[in-house]
């Protein structure tokens, strides 16, 4: 009886310079969830990366940046201020100033 093979293969490279994991091609976060070569690049290879980066969207910036994420929060926390302005003064037209 002859014995069949898979053709399952793996795959692990490993930036050299921030140490970022790709497995059979695919970036994955050190969480292990699925990664965006895009992201990685805005968040971390146009900043810090050299010629030690193998990721294939360094320079590419379409991507998640820091930038991006701190007007992120930037606008959550806005909206939070407004909110709670919103009930200051929902609560001083029924209480009255002093209250």
């Amino acid at each position: 009886m002859e014995r069949e093979f898979s053709d399952l293969s793996l795959s692990r490279k490993e930036c050299g310079k921030c140490g970022a994991v790709w497995i059979n091609g695919q970036h994955t976060w050190a969480t292990g969830n699925k990664g965006s070569e895009e992201d990685l690049a805005g968040l971390v290879c146009n900043k810090l990366a050299d010629d030690q980066c193998i990721n294939p969207c360094r320079g590419v910036e379409t991507g998640d940046t820091w930038a991006k994420r701190f007007g992120d929060v930037a606008a959550g926390f806005e909206s939070i201020k407004a909110r709670m302005e919103k009930q200051r003064e929902d609560f001083r037209e029924e209480y009255g100033e002093d209250a």
